[in-house]
């Protein structure tokens, strides 16, 4: 049985998707912009859209039960490979311990223009 989860504090979905599902003990976190789910404006630096990608994507592990310390994968989508570094110092700020496996790929385009796009995997 499957699970939709929702919060108003992460952006809503832009389009037919669900911000994530949960299934067999595990939660599968859509691919969150670095849209501030108050102002629905989207920071400038690639550090501030990290940020914002991460805090957008615990908003979803909190509302279904689930810390970072759950999160077992993550994929990073970048507009630019050169962003990798800066990056990947806020991402660090985030996961401090046990990492989780990681991928990072630079993509041709993200929606709405944003330099970076993060989804994660977490069991329970």
């Amino acid at each position: 049985m499957k699970k939709i989860i929702h919060t108003p504090n992460a952006p809503k979905a832009v389009g037919p998707y669900s911000q994530a599902v949960e299934a067999g003990g595990t939660l599968y976190v859509s691919g969150q912009l670095p849209v501030d789910p108050v102002t629905n404006l989207v920071p400038e630096t690639i550090e501030a859209q990290t940020r914002q990608c991460l805090a957008n994507i615990r908003a979803i592990l909190e509302e279904a039960g689930y810390t970072s310390d759950d999160v077992v994968k993550s994929t990073v989508l970048l507009a630019d490979m050169g962003d990798f570094a800066a990056m990947n110092a806020v991402y660090a700020e985030f996961y401090t311990r046990d990492m989780p496996a990681r991928v990072c790929y630079e993509v041709a385009r993200l929606p709405m223009g944003v330099r970076v796009e993060i989804e994660t995997v977490a069991v329970k």
